[in-house]
């Protein structure tokens, strides 16, 4: 009798360590097979980001080069994975499919349709605790997030003791079993930005939490920082599963258990609780999987938006006229990556400042995002407009002004990603349309030539979008009265 054979269907989970999926298919078989589907439904959708995609591909080539080192090889096939893999399994006469659970709308259809056609399995290792399992008592799906968190925390944590290591020999995969060649550039994500693969998240990680002075002691302090250096900068890795959450939390759990003082337990705090809000989303898109094409309140979604290309066009190329909003947009058209309070900011901008629709905003973050991530981003989006559940509230509105002058006092990140405001004096650097004449021709910087003039006044912006959303609520409120009458 042929000894078992399984096959592991790598999705979110490029790693070697603390692989549940992969663990389970080791248990189960004596040779496993990794297989990774390049699935045109997601690769080569309109919406989807070249950048991610290469990031991604690089980072399979890195996984291979590892599962080289310990005895096999990864197979890759292009094409729909419900046709794909019972294929593979009768090639190579597989018993079982093994793959870590997903909870996207996309991904749970799938599997079902995977699982109508082959023995799938899958394991925990996407999320700490399930989201399928956190409800409140009455088995509602949690809507407000400390709510969520304190029942989070109920549940047991992981320990170190329960990370899995990685397989020491993986048995060799005959040569008759064909994978598609990955064509990709290795050296197209410099080390200082974020290189591919699961050697890359380690370090990053152990980056962060490591030592007396680890980067985590300051990330209550810091985080908030535009230009990204006071975070972790690990959400592409998490993204694609490049270092496992369980392994993140149990990491940053030892820091706070070595932290010297209150100030540094805080730090870790706060970054532990960023965990639990990528949990929490993840959450929020399975129970709510229009997450990312409707407002999850119901009042405004018939708010009356904008519609102006041309301000659209200025958000997008970062020519504002606002420094600390272009800044970020341009670092997120060349880097594919922004820190949380700069996303937070250009998204106020566009839907607050321009009353631009939060879906345009939404599209063009997962379009160039290398951490895109379906839930993280819409609850994101949805949480800036005030449009989601537990968002910031509608009048909540970012000052895209002091918002530069707070988290880039010195403008040393202005300065980089607008090269035009390079020479301006500090002075001016965060509010150029004031400078005058003669300090913008000695700056080489000339309002509304070299360097746009603000395209909204944000003073009267913000009144606006107020009266448009109370007009929302009150149409809405006016509707289910005349409703209740009826």
């Amino acid at each position: 009798m042929e000894p078992p054979i399984a096959l592991w269907w790598i999705r979110r989970d490029l790693r070697l360590h603390d692989n549940q999926a992969l663990a389970e298919a080791m248990r189960l078989a004596r040779t496993v097979i990794p297989i990774f589907v390049l699935d045109p439904l997601l690769l080569a959708s309109p919406g989807q980001s070249q950048r991610r995609t290469q990031f991604l591909l690089a980072s399979l080539v890195c996984l291979d080069r590892d599962l080289r080192a310990r005895g096999s090889r990864l197979i890759v096939r292009s094409g729909d994975p419900v046709e794909v893999l019972p294929h593979l399994a009768s090639e190579v006469g597989a018993r079982w499919v093994v793959a870590e659970a997903d909870y996207s709308p996309y991904a749970l259809r799938r599997d079902r349709r995977v699982a109508a056609r082959v023995n799938l399995r899958l394991c925990p290792g996407l999320t700490i605790h399930d989201p399928r399992e956190l409800r409140t008592s009455s088995g509602l799906p949690y809507t407000v997030f400390t709510a969520f968190a304190r029942r989070w925390w109920q549940v047991p944590v992981p320990r170190p003791g329960a990370l899995m290591p990685p397989p020491h020999h993986l048995l060799p995969i005959s040569n008759d079993v064909s994978s598609e060649w990955i064509t990709c550039e290795l050296d197209a994500f410099p080390s200082d930005v974020f290189p591919p693969g699961e050697a890359a998240a380690r370090l990053r990680l152990d980056a962060f939490v490591s030592g007396d002075a680890s980067p985590i002691f300051r990330y209550a302090s810091e985080r908030n920082r535009l230009d990204g250096s006071g975070t972790s900068r690990l959400s592409p890795y998490l993204r694609f599963g490049m270092v496992s959450a369980r392994e993140a939390w149990c990491r940053a759990a030892q820091s706070l258990e070595a932290a010297p003082d209150e100030s540094s337990r805080a730090g870790v705090r706060a970054w532990l609780n960023e965990l639990i809000w990528r949990e929490f989303s993840i959450s929020l898109l399975y129970h709510f999987p229009q997450l990312g094409s409707e407002s999850l309140r119901p009042e405004y979604r018939r708010l009356d938006w904008n519609d102006d290309s041309d301000s659209l066009a200025a958000w997008y190329e970062g020519k504002t006229g606002y420094p600390a909003v272009d800044a970020a947009l341009r670092q997120l058209a060349t880097e594919g990556w922004i820190s949380n309070r700069a996303r937070m900011l250009v998204a106020s901008f566009l839907v607050k400042d321009l009353l631009l629709d939060w879906r345009l905003g939404e599209r063009w973050f997962f379009r160039h995002l290398l951490d895109g991530d379906p839930a993280a981003n819409s609850s994101g989006w949805q949480w800036s407009a005030g449009t989601g559940i537990d968002a910031a509230p509608y009048f909540r509105i970012f000052n895209p002004t002091t918002q530069g002058e707070r988290y880039d006092p010195d403008g040393r990140w202005i300065r980089r990603w607008v090269p035009e405001l390079a020479q301006v004096p500090g002075e001016f650097l965060h509010r150029p349309w004031t400078m005058p004449r003669a300090v913008q021709l000695r700056s080489g910087c000339r309002i509304g030539r070299d360097y746009p003039s603000p395209i909204v006044d944000h003073t009267i912006a913000r009144q606006r979008v107020i009266e448009r959303y109370r007009a929302a609520r009150s149409a809405s409120t006016a509707g289910h009265e005349q409703a209740r009458r009826t």
